[in-house]
């Protein structure tokens, strides 16, 4: 966890709690015994002791954390401490930016402040619409469950396709799955991907190697420039492909169900020839930093490798998603 303090003294605290609870809750049932949940656990249990109370807290986690123990501690402590809040499950498509990015937020004001909105004991899954001209529906819960792909959760069977008496294997997906990416790439709120994408630059290091085309195709979540969704981008983005990010298909003049079209009775080579056609690259770490809202003039410095840069962003947060949430808890 970090506790971030902007200034000397402030009476705003931001906190991010390791994921850690979640992961662990899912696989070895960790939660709060997670040792990365001592310093979280050292705030909650120091908080009601302070001669003078943080006027604000902003808090953000990972999907899941609203589950966790951890949570439910700390909502006591705030209750204990007199403490206004509003939680969100919030995702950076209700501002109309085409990545899935689902979060857990907490905004907190100590009493006796309130805050300009009617809060609820349930968990938002949108900012309040007097405060966001775009954030008028509630999200979807396919939504979440598409920002679960993290996890690696894809669909159990392939999706058979027929096309001019052949079959096509088009990836391993569920028809919900294409249901759902058909409905994100029509939903006109959302801006398309081609908005956020680097114009003029040598993108051949970022082509997809052929290892890579062969071993894990059948997985990725490709893209186009026209499309109105991406995956969520983690920390092994460029390292690993199940589930850490979209990849984005530059050649136009081929249909992905093309490309696919009898893979699996193909030799490594023909595959490799199919799949080459649709030339798919890795998104950029500027165009990420875009997705995420970073300005136009945000750099890394200098000697910072491209696993680096998608290793920091994987970890980062979507400042749109972030600077709606102070303005709401200033206010």
């Amino acid at each position: 966890m970090s506790i971030r303090l902007p200034m000397r003294f402030t009476s705003t605290i931001f906190l991010e709690p390791p994921s850690g609870p979640r992961q662990l809750r899912i696989g070895l049932q960790g939660d709060v015994s997670d040792p990365r949940t001592k310093s979280f656990l050292y705030f909650l249990d120091i908080l009601p002791r302070l001669n003078q109370l943080p006027k604000f807290i902003l808090l953000e986690n990972v999907k899941g954390f609203e589950t966790s123990s951890a949570r439910d501690a700390l909502i006591r402590t705030l209750k204990e401490c007199g403490y206004k809040f509003q939680e969100f499950l919030i995702s950076p498509t209700c501002l109309g930016i085409p990545n899935s990015r689902l979060r857990y937020f907490l905004i907190a004001k100590a009493s006796p402040e309130l805050f300009c909105f009617e809060t609820t004991t349930e968990i938002m899954e949108t900012f309040p619409s007097s405060h966001s001209a775009k954030a008028t529906e509630v999200l979807d819960s396919v939504d979440r469950d598409f920002d679960g792909c993290r996890n690696g959760k894809l669909g159990s069977q392939p999706v058979h396709v027929g096309q001019g008496g052949n079959t096509v294997v088009f990836k391993l997906e569920t028809a919900r799955d294409l249901e759902r990416k058909h409905r994100q790439d029509n939903d006109g709120s959302v801006e398309m991907l081609q908005s956020f994408l680097e114009e003029s630059q040598d993108f051949s290091q970022y082509l997809l190697p052929p290892k890579t085309l062969l071993r894990y195709a059948i997985l990725m979540d490709i893209v186009r420039p026209t499309c109105r969704r991406s995956v969520c981008f983690t920390k092994g983005y460029g390292h690993y492909v199940e589930g850490t990010g979209s990849v984005l298909q530059t050649c136009l003049d081929t249909e992905i169900e093309t490309a696919f079209r009898s893979l699996d009775m193909l030799s490594d080579e023909e595959k490799l020839k199919q799949l080459s056609m649709l030339k798919l690259r890795y998104f950029t770490p500027r165009e990420i930093a875009n997705l995420l809202g970073f300005p136009a003039d945000f750099c890394f410095p200098e000697k910072t490798s491209t696993k680096q840069q998608y290793r920091l962003l994987g970890n980062s947060l979507n400042a749109h998603v972030v600077a709606r949430l102070l303005k709401l808890l200033v206010a």
